[in-house]
């Protein structure tokens, strides 16, 4: 077999295999109630339990493709004859779920692939009795390569990509040209090469003059969590193609309008999600299994599209009637902040820090690629720069995942709240003090003393996710624990005040409209009170709102901010009061291009400028999420950690701290 032939034939089997990996997963979200699906299952060797997140992933994917197909059916319910072509179909089970909810009036399901797959399928179509019982007797025609055929459905073994051989098996098996049609393509076409998947989308316009196209694929392809996504593609040897063309929803639009389609309505799935999925539907499937990978599912959802086009009597408006979201874009400043990667081999993902008045930075708790750690870490600085020293400990702090630690005097930290799991809060009160050390250069190990605190007064109700921040009060200390979330409750709303001399939870008069219940946030002791930014709300909204929580002569007042322009909304980011200017960096956002940076907020004149971050010395994808954040004497911010489960495309760690270089933007 020529050189060339053997390459296309190695693709050719690993995009067959995305089908395998594919069916299995949906199987498995369809298994845990996320769908109803009984057919699914006839298409797997053994259902296997996929996490939370995948089958999140492949419910919206699942759930995208059904709400199309079904408005589709719909929209033509009073039309003689309407037609579904599928493409790449794979071991999807269409054709039996429509058949058996009595949704396939007058319709014909039309599905293609390889004829490889087909012939698989056909294998056990035949084997399962109740797969056979849903095909009426409708003999194949031996000239045409039509592997199963019956009234409403007809299996074809073509390669998508030869038009002609497509057009005529089409044609042999019955399809009517122009009779209302549906196309659909579920990350399929993106395996093509772009001029040939272009040229499929051109010949669906012009053979057929009342059709949809609908189409779910990939985009963004060049920031951190869409460099792993291609990375992971092109290791099995399944490269996505068009999103280098077509890198966004914008594109993908106008690349449709190119080919000859009339209409055409394009959202990310974040947008769908969150604008044509019911609340009720949302909670319902939210509530399904144990779940805290917010950053990993927004992030997933960012990168995927739902798409439809059309022509002639069919309306693309009618299958995704939503509102376009505009991508907000932020008032870049035109200068970059400079990052650099610091020499010391130091990774997780929500871990908490805090930086000592002695210099140096606590890491406590958090998860890395031998799991969650109750190891704890810290980082020195020298001459040479920083680098990370072990640490002996008086006693085990425990599995804690996005907990806080909050530094109070003298190497001292305060460390509360956190999870083992999402069922599982941690309990315990704990304070951690830092030994003394000799020259930062010829420190190698830090002891820490750790020792739990009994509370008094009416503790609040276990959390994560949450911020915990000293605020003052006539002379006094208080840690000020707000938000979170708990294994109940998807954002929690409330403030509580810890005495520090006493230890006593203490009932604190607080004036002012409260803030929006969230999570993910951020706090920042700010003139002896707070300034809070951002977050997650309750239905898994990033908010962009900026309140200060302010002494007053009872106790404390909240007010509001109006910032301009308004920062964009994000979530699991870090943030740092200097001066009268609250620094943010990092985090999540669902509506604006590439990935938050820094935005500095000017407290007192309440506007805001949006800074990128230069990277380019950094020589991995730099995820700002789940991460630490410190800022230090001099201007410049240690980050510290982050990364996270990029779905099903692999588990990223930053590999060492960075710093950030904040001078330009705090001249």
């Amino acid at each position: 077999m020529p050189t060339t032939n053997r390459k296309k034939h190695g693709t050719d089997t690993a995009v067959q295999g995305t089908n395998d990996s594919s069916v299995v997963s949906k199987a498995s979200a369809a298994a845990q109630g996320y769908f109803q699906d009984a057919f699914l299952q006839h298409f797997v060797c053994k259902v296997a339990r996929r996490a939370p997140l995948i089958n999140r992933g492949y419910y919206v994917r699942w759930r995208a493709v059904d709400h199309c197909v079904r408005r589709f059916l719909h929209a033509t319910e009073s039309c003689t004859q309407r037609q579904i072509v599928s493409l790449g179909a794979g071991f999807d089970s269409l054709y039996f779920r429509l058949r058996a909810d009595g949704a396939l009036q007058r319709a014909v399901v039309f599905e293609v692939d390889f004829p490889d797959v087909a012939q698989r399928k056909t294998a056990l179509i035949h084997s399962k009795l109740t797969l056979r019982e849903m095909l009426d007797s409708h003999p194949a025609s031996d000239a045409v390569p039509v592997h199963v055929s019956s009234s409403q459905y007809c299996l074809l073994g073509v390669d998508v990509r030869e038009e002609s051989q497509l057009e005529e098996a089409l044609g042999a098996a019955g399809l009517n040209w122009a009779a209302p049609t549906l196309i659909l393509s579920e990350v399929v076409l993106t395996y093509m090469e772009t001029q040939r998947s272009d040229a499929v989308i051109r010949w669906a316009a012009k053979i057929l003059p009342h059709s949809l196209f609908i189409m779910y694929e990939q985009i963004h392809p060049l920031d951190p969590f869409g460099q792993i996504m291609q990375d992971h593609f092109l290791k099995c040897n399944s490269t996505l193609h068009a999103l280098r063309q077509y890198p966004d929803t914008a594109a993908q639009r106008r690349r449709f309008l190119d080919q000859g389609w009339e209409q055409c309505v394009c959202l990310d799935v974040n947008d769908f999600y969150l604008g044509l999925i019911p609340e009720d539907e949302r909670c319902r499937v939210e509530n399904l299994e144990p779940f805290d990978e917010y950053e990993e599912w927004h992030q997933k959802c960012s990168h995927y599209f739902i798409l439809a086009a059309s022509r002639g009597s069919c309306v693309a408006q009618a299958l995704l009637p939503h509102d376009a979201v505009l991508p907000m874009s932020p008032s870049w400043s035109p200068t970059a902040l400079e990052v650099k990667a610091v020499p010391a081999c130091v990774e997780g993902l929500a871990m908490a820090s805090t930086l000592t008045s002695s210099g140096q930075v606590l890491l406590t708790g958090g998860c890395s690629r031998g799991g969650r750690r109750t190891v704890t870490r810290a980082l020195v600085r020298g001459q040479q720069g920083w680098r990370a020293v072990s640490v002996h400990t008086s006693a085990d702090l425990g599995v804690r995942l996005y907990h806080t630690a909050t530094c109070l005097s003298e190497g001292r930290a305060v460390v509360y709240g956190g999870r083992s799991s999402p069922l599982s809060p941690v309990k315990e009160l704990v304070t951690a003090t830092i030994g003394p050390t000799g020259a930062e250069d010829s420190v190698e190990t830090v002891k820490l003393h750790v020792e739990q605190v009994v509370s008094t007064g009416d503790a609040p109700r276990q959390r994560w996710r949450h911020t915990a921040s000293v605020v003052r009060h006539k002379g006094r200390n208080f840690l000020f624990v707000f938000g979170g979330k708990n294994e109940s409750q998807a954002a929690l709303g409330d403030g509580h005040f810890l005495c520090l001399d006493r230890w006593h939870w203490t009932e604190m008069p607080v004036e002012g409209a409260a803030p929006e219940a969230r999570h993910s946030h951020s706090a920042c002791s700010y003139r002896a009170g707070v300034v809070v930014f951002g977050g997650l709300d309750g239905r898994g909204v990033p908010l962009g709102d900026a309140l200060v929580l302010r002494p007053s002569q009872r106790g404390f007042c909240w007010e509001r901010l109006e910032v301009q322009p308004p920062p964009v909304p994000r979530y699991s980011h870090a943030a740092h009061a200097f001066g009268d200017r609250l620094v943010v960096v990092g985090g999540v956002w669902l509506h604006a291009e590439a990935v938050p940076g820094v935005v500095v907020i000017d407290l007192t004149t309440r506007s805001s400028a949006e800074f990128r971050l230069d990277t380019t010395s950094v020589p991995w994808p730099l995820m700002l999420h789940s991460f630490c954040s410190e800022l230090t004497d001099s201007q410049q911010l240690l980050l510290i950690g982050g990364g996270g489960n990029c779905f099903s495309f692999g588990t990223h760690f930053n590999r060492q701290p960075v710093t950030v270089d904040l001078r330009p933007a705090l001249r």
